[in-house]
């Protein structure tokens, strides 16, 4: 693998006078499936979008194998666009579909069927091949956009929420194919997405983007059990955050003793790290809502609403009773400020 396979260099769009991304910087792998991950209008999309080719930056530089493509026509970068919609054409089949860009390009017949028949085996979509899109399902529909992509060989592959309009039944089965696919192929990906669960499950690295900004960069490992700021704790799934002051914990309601030593400004803890049943704290049940293997929990503090996860086997607070609960050391998260 060679570094730097897709670089940004000081890039800035915009969108008339209003700045969306500053400055950016960030080098892509090669073969690399990385995760543009945020909140809605955080300035992935945005991104993602330059990359293709379909935003020209105000400022900056975008190089792809070496190459500076800053001013260079979308249909000329290699890059691949699966779109949120798949953007299928309805009256085609879906050997087609597939086929549609070779077609554009004016490939021998001969080819043009090979190409198309291999993209469609990469896929799993063998025997679907004559199906128009109405008659197929979202999770096949999607395989036939990415073979579309597939077949013209893009040096880059760019999918644009892949898979926000699955069921979550669905979702699961194409996290796993995306990543065979990515793997067998070698094509470098970037995918953008706001679920942070996804980007975890698929992801070689993940750019955490805030305000056009990086928040955080690295792998799923290092952001879930690592997140280095309280935006970056609280998406990566630590719900509870709060100041220290001197020995009590703080927040816009109120405050309780720690009764530990801490030596961060801030502390987090996720809602399975928060005791529940017994400690030193109360408070009062407002949801309890079941999640499978364990029970969540709302409950109203001295510091707040504290989200907390009980295991599955204990026995249901009824809503409006409290419940004692404790906030442990070897579970809480420092945060600087």
């Amino acid at each position: 693998m060679s570094e730097k396979f897709v670089s940004l260099s000081d890039l800035t769009l915009s969108y008339g006078s209003t700045v969306a991304v500053p400055n950016l910087d960030l080098d892509i792998v090669e073969g690399e499936l990385i995760a543009l991950l945020g909140p809605s209008g955080c300035g992935k999309t945005t991104t993602m979008r330059a990359i293709a080719g379909l935003l020209t930056p105000a400022s900056g530089m975008i190089e792809i194998d070496g190459q500076d493509v800053t001013r260079l026509a979308a249909n000329k970068r290699g890059i691949g666009l699966v779109f949120q919609s798949y953007a299928l054409f309805p009256h085609l089949s879906a050997f087609e579909n597939v086929a549609f860009g070779l077609r554009l390009q004016r490939m021998p017949e001969a080819e043009i069927r090979s190409r198309t028949e291999a993209g469609i085996e990469t896929v799993g979509l063998m025997g679907f091949e004559a199906r128009k899109p109405a008659e197929m399902s979202g999770g096949q529909q999607q395989r036939v956009a990415l073979a579309r992509s597939l077949v013209m060989d893009p040096k880059v592959l760019l999918l644009d929420e892949p898979l926000s309009n699955l069921d979550a039944r669905l979702r699961l089965e194409m996290r796993s194919e995306l990543q065979r696919v990515q793997k067998d192929t070698g094509v470098t990906m970037v995918f953008v997405t706001h679920d942070q669960s996804e980007a975890l499950a698929m992801a070689d690295r993940i750019v955490l983007m805030k305000d056009g900004k990086i928040e955080q960069l690295g792998t799923p490992s290092q952001l879930y059990a690592e997140p280095a700021t309280a935006f970056a704790a609280e998406f990566m799934g630590f719900e509870n955050i709060f100041c220290v002051e001197g020995e009590n914990l703080v927040s816009d309601t109120g405050q309780l003793p720690l009764g530990f030593a801490a030596e961060a400004p801030m502390l987090a803890w996720r809602p399975g790290g928060v005791q529940v049943g017994r400690g030193p704290f109360s408070g009062r049940v407002l949801s309890s809502s079941f999640a499978g293997g364990h029970r969540e929990y709302v409950l109203d503090s001295l510091l707040g609403q504290i989200k907390a996860d009980a295991p599955i086997e204990t026995v249901e607070v009824p809503l409006g009773h409290n419940i004692d609960f404790d906030l442990p050391q070897s579970t809480a998260l420092p945060l600087a400020a």
